[in-house]
């Protein structure tokens, strides 16, 4: 059994992306004011779906790309 931490790493990361990035979209404007008016809730929020879905992608490569390695090494089926 191998195991691959990318996609329940990734999967957290895209929901709390959403929620971070939902709270920026539809969430108070006025508490950006000592920001400078940056939505840094919408960024930060984005930034981490990003992250998300780029560690879920690749753990999906990696579940494919198991069986290959296994036969290109001789390697026996559990």
């Amino acid at each position: 059994m191998k195991l691959d931490i990318r996609l329940p790493l990734g999967l957290l990361f895209v929901i709390f992306g959403l929620l971070l990035g939902g709270f920026g979209l539809f969430g108070s404007k006025t508490i950006y004011d000592r920001s400078l008016g940056i939505d840094i809730n919408l960024w930060w929020g984005a930034a981490m779906l990003l992250f998300g879905l780029a560690m879920t992608l690749l753990s999906r490569r990696g579940e494919q790309d198991a069986p290959a390695d296994r036969e290109r090494h001789g390697a026996a089926e559990p």
